[in-house]
């Protein structure tokens, strides 16, 4: 249902912070925006409710810490702005025009890492990219938003993978999902079959964490994408299915990204279920339509169990990379001691980028991290496998993300 109230954060994608352009007591309408970019990687944010902007302040964000955020009143009407309908002859326009409608229409990777659209679908032009594959896989366990969608909406992502396939001047359309979806597969064929378009679908065995990108590159084209590389420069763009109808909204109707799908899953809320909520709907209004919480919920993560964030607040937005929202059982959630590490290598075997975790962890653990960037840390996916796998507990992908952003300022500052 529509929240009577949004919170809506300036940064919800990897880049810089977009800039308010919106004071306390304005009358908004739905996709109107709140603020504009503040760079090339940035997008901004736009109304997802109509209403009355009650504050623009720093709230807490499911991120951790906190940040800058204009709060909606809504009015109950649900006004959408004027400009926001069907264009007709969409695929005409000029790939400069598509990108820009994308990038107005605050597009950022809804997969979960919510790196802005156009900036991916603007490659330098010595790398042509030859191969389009759109990310069905949805590998991370609990989760099924992706493919909730896939069965609701295949026709509208299928015409956004043909704008993608436009904007990009590829040749080849692909789509990988994993075949523990079987109806999925078939809706996909049988779409593609109805539109007559020149896509083919992957049936994928399941594995984890082929959802990656250089995982599912490998997986459909057979392209290994070497270390500190990007799919790009193997002539691969990866979108998720959920960008793919967000696009077509984007180009066909001027519609800004205003709600997602969400997962609202595990032992810990009364009604699983999944929710096409409103970007800026706190947990807590998403919560009470699912039920309401278990008496012996003990954690809730923002994602899946494998590379989530724990939350702290129900007060905390539902933001564009909300994939799903997990509650565990104070049984399932309680963590065990970490002991000495055996050197069993289990890390090793499980890694899905070949890196050393156990190395890695020991470097970061003693401020080491020159020596963490030349063993790559910054080529970890932090899928969790290692710290899932380890006998010791050892919390591996807390301690390699830790050192991810060691290194990453050491370099900031070195230029």
């Amino acid at each position: 249902p529509l929240p009577g109230q949004v919170i809506i954060p300036l940064q919800q994608h990897i880049g810089a912070p977009s800039k308010p352009i919106v004071e306390k007591g304005i009358q908004v309408r739905v996709g109107d925006p709140l603020s504009e970019s503040a760079g090339f990687v940035s997008v901004p944010v736009h109304a997802t409710i109509s209403g009355t902007v009650g504050k623009i302040e720093k709230r807490p964000h499911p991120l951790g810490l906190n940040s800058l955020s204009v709060v909606i009143d809504g009015d109950g009407e649900d006004t959408w702005n004027p400009d926001i309908g069907y264009q007709k002859d969409y695929l005409e326009l000029d790939p400069k025009e598509m990108i820009d409608r994308i990038r107005n229409a605050g597009l950022a990777g809804m997969g979960g890492a919510t790196f802005p659209t156009h900036v991916k679908l603007s490659p330098p032009a010595d790398k042509p990219i030859d191969t389009l594959i759109l990310n069905g896989v949805e590998c991370e366990p609990y989760l099924t938003s992706d493919h909730r969608l896939m069965l609701e909406e295949p026709k509208k992502i299928l015409l956004g993978m043909q704008i993608i396939l436009r904007i990009l001047n590829a040749k080849v359309g692909a789509i990988g999902i994993e075949n523990n979806k079987p109806d999925a597969i078939e809706t996909f064929r049988r779409v593609i079959s109805e539109l007559n378009l020149p896509f083919k679908v992957f049936s994928l065995h399941v594995k984890y964490p082929q959802g990656a990108e250089k995982q599912l590159i490998k997986a459909v084209v057979d392209r290994t994408v070497p270390a500190g590389k990007l799919p790009m420069d193997v002539g691969a763009v990866v979108q998720n299915v959920g960008t793919a109808a967000a696009v077509y909204d984007a180009v066909a109707y001027k519609r800004p990204l205003v709600e997602r799908v969400v997962t609202v899953t595990g032992n810990g809320i009364n009604e699983p279920k999944n929710v096409l909520a409103r970007i800026g709907t706190s947990y807590s209004d998403v919560f009470e339509y699912c039920g309401g919480l278990c008496e012996d919920v003990g954690k809730i993560i923002m994602g899946g169990p494998m590379m989530g964030l724990a939350q702290s607040s129900l007060d905390v937005p539902v933001i564009k990379g909300t994939s799903g929202l997990l509650l565990l059982n104070e049984k399932e959630s309680r963590r065990r001691q970490e002991t000495t590490c055996i050197s069993c290598a289990r890390c090793i075997d499980v890694c899905p980028m070949g890196l050393m975790p156990k190395m890695l962890g020991a470097f970061v653990k003693h401020n080491q991290f020159d020596d963490a960037q030349a063993y790559h840390v910054l080529d970890c996916i932090e899928c969790g496998s290692c710290s899932y796998v380890c006998p010791a507990y050892i919390n591996l992908v807390h301690l390699i993300r830790f050192g991810k952003s060691e290194v990453i300022k050491k370099r900031k500052k070195a230029s």
